[in-house]
């Protein structure tokens, strides 16, 4: 057997090799066969092994699959462009492709930064984003994110930009309660841009349903009217980091078309190819594109593999299908149905919290439903329902720990293909629950948890 000689991010795990992946199921060399229940990360959202998509990627090899583009463009990165444009709401103009998520939300700070610079607004730099937040990995993506365990290696590097807090009703970090609370998450914005200077701040960065740091978490409808608004009066751009959230995964083309909001900017990736190639892309606003055309007249934001055109034969092709399938509303129906199934997972009463839209779920674990105590980091809650889940052919996304106080709370993404069936999801959060269960009668035994105390709230 060859040596995997691969630095991975966990150095002394042994990683499964898949061999193939078709639809919503992913075969390992030993021939097991699992339902991807999280679609990679949030990635693989019309399923693996779909010819359409090959056939295209194919036509595309025996075309060009690289132009150097400081020199010329392609006819795929062309009408990719047009289509994705045709999908954004009204006032989006322009197009920079990338590789990533991290590249498209980096570009996206360098070129509001730019903007404001172009407009006489030298000043403007500061990006604000929220607590329990992640938008890359990349130095300037990383200052904007909140994932210590992430961060605490390049603090030297990273810029200490300001955060408010995120519109986590479940924990309110301010222990307020809506709606008496007057959604005093999203008037912290305007309490810090005073704080900051007005003349500092550039942009405000957010994802439209929270991500893997705290996956699932929705904002009241009120919410993302008053950040706009906020922005408005201070000259903020918004910036709708839509990575996960973007092309279908909520139900809708954008996570934030669910609150009726047009950012200045808009990031998308993981969805754009679904996984059959490396594409991202920062969507920008006609008054952005127009300040810089009219005065500089050029950006430097542009990767090496920006707009390949076998990258963006890919997200054509995936386009394309999503379309002509009806994925969006297919994603819209199916999560609805995915929710009314997740409900029964209520019955297991360290389930806290099911949160999310569409095909994009989160689940919190409690101690204590009660007082909404979290299980002590050391019990390995999440890892421990991963593994169970695993051994039961499902895989999962474990969220990112610390979600109550920084160091406990237990978390699952579920971010399944858009394209799965009822009685797929029904098969998958039968395993889920058989783990889940499973994980919570070990606990009793082992001493770690008192069912006595933990029926749900009224």
């Amino acid at each position: 057997m060859t040596t995997d000689r691969n630095f991975h991010r966990n150095p002394n795990r042994v990683y499964p090799v898949v061999e193939r992946t078709q639809g919503i199921y992913v075969y390992d060399e030993q021939g097991r066969e699992f339902i991807d229940f999280g679609s990679g990360i949030g990635v693989t959202s019309i399923g693996g092994g779909v010819e359409q998509v090959i056939d295209k990627m194919t036509a595309q090899l025996h075309q060009t699959t690289f132009v150097f583009n400081g020199y010329f463009t392609s006819r795929p990165r062309i009408e990719l462009s047009q289509k994705l444009l045709q999908l954004c709401p009204s006032g989006i103009d322009r197009v920079i492709f990338s590789s990533s998520g991290s590249e498209a939300n980096e570009v996206a700070i360098k070129i509001a930064r730019q903007y404001h610079r172009e407009s006489g607004q030298e000043k403007k730099y500061k990006v604000i984003s929220r607590r329990q937040s992640y938008h890359g990995n990349t130095c300037g993506s990383l200052s904007v994110s909140d994932r210590p365990s992430w961060q605490q290696h390049f603090e030297p590097y990273l810029h200490d930009f300001p955060k408010i807090s995120p519109p986590y009703c479940y924990r309110c970090p301010l222990q307020l309660e809506y709606p008496t609370c007057e959604l005093r998450c999203a008037r912290e914005l305007e309490d810090v841009i005073l704080a900051e200077g007005p003349e500092s701040v550039s942009a405000f960065i957010a994802e439209p349903i929270l991500g893997t740091t705290v996956a699932g978490v929705t904002a009241p409808d009120e919410y993302y009217p008053l950040i706009r608004s906020i922005c408005d009066k201070y000259n903020v751009l918004f910036i709708a980091d839509e990575v996960i959230n973007g092309l279908g995964r909520t139900g809708a083309n954008f996570g934030l078309d669910h609150w009726g909001v047009v950012p200045d900017l808009i990031t998308v990736a993981k969805g754009l190819a679904a996984g059959y190639a490396p594409l991202a892309a920062t969507l920008i606003s006609e008054t952005i594109c127009t300040a810089i055309t009219e005065g500089s007249q050029a950006h430097s934001q542009g990767f090496t593999y920006s707009g390949n055109p076998l990258s963006c034969a890919a997200g054509l092709a995936v386009l394309d299908y999503i379309r002509e399938n009806g994925v969006v509303e297919q994603a819209r129906v199916k999560g609805d149905y995915l929710a009314k199934r997740l409900a029964i997972l209520r019955q297991i009463d360290i389930v806290g919290d099911l949160r999310g839209k569409g095909m994009f779920r989160g689940i919190e674990f409690v101690s204590d439903r009660q007082t909404r105590e979290p299980f002590p980091a050391s019990v390995g809650l999440t890892q421990r329902i991963v593994e169970s889940a695993y051994e039961k052919g499902l895989i999962l996304i474990g969220g990112m720990p610390g979600c109550a106080d920084g160091v406990s709370g237990d978390q699952l993404q579920l971010s399944p293909a858009l394209v799965i069936t009822e009685a797929e999801i029904d098969q998958a959060v039968e395993r889920l629950r058989q783990s889940i269960e499973e994980v919570r009668n070990e606990l009793v035994q082992q001493g770690i948890h008192s069912p006595g105390n933990n029926k749900e709230p009224a």
